[in-house]
């Protein structure tokens, strides 16, 4: 029995492993939708002229590698955090370096804005800045949320359902 059992097992490996990179595959069309999205409306919005236009979209490209970055870090601190959640190992200790995690990765993004704000500047007039800056705070205030609203709180451990009472 048990060599059928490991036969069952390879055959459906193959079959996991293609459903796994059928999803990354997907993921990453999603995103580089996403990515065309943003890039349209920030295209749609900004209204530059050619001049600024030559300056601006390669420093938006720079800015959206380093951006890109910063959300993988922000997303291992989630995945770490969920991962601690779901071993019910939510210590002080694991909640100290989620916050430090956290505030380091929101600091690293606040440092790296205004980086770009400063390089932007020299090829922007101040209020096609602001504009800008406007529409990836918006853009980027929206994904937040969406990430946000499937992170359980902490401390928060599976729900179980009420245990009835003995009388």
């Amino acid at each position: 029995a048990v060599p059928a059992i490991t036969l069952a097992a390879e055959a459906k490996a193959p079959a996991a492993a293609a459903a796994t990179e059928a999803s990354a595959n997907n993921n990453a069309i999603l995103l580089e939708k996403a990515r065309a999205d943003k890039k349209a409306l920030v295209a749609t919005n900004m209204l530059l002229t050619e001049t600024e236009a030559k300056a601006f979209w390669p420093i938006y490209e720079e800015y959206q590698a380093a951006l890109q970055g910063l959300n993988e870090r922000t997303v291992k601190v989630i995945v770490d955090y969920a991962e601690q959640q779901k071993k019910g190992t939510g210590t002080d200790d694991v909640a100290n370096k989620l916050i430090s995690d956290m505030l380091a990765a929101e600091q690293a993004e606040v440092d790296m804005r205004k980086s770009f704000a400063a390089k932007l500047a020299k090829a922007l007039p101040p209020l096609k800045l602001a504009r800008y800056l406007q529409i990836e705070n918006k853009v980027r205030v929206g994904v937040r949320a969406q990430i946000a609203a499937r992170i359980p709180l902490v401390g928060e451990g599976p729900k179980k359902a009420p245990q009835a009472k003995q009388k």
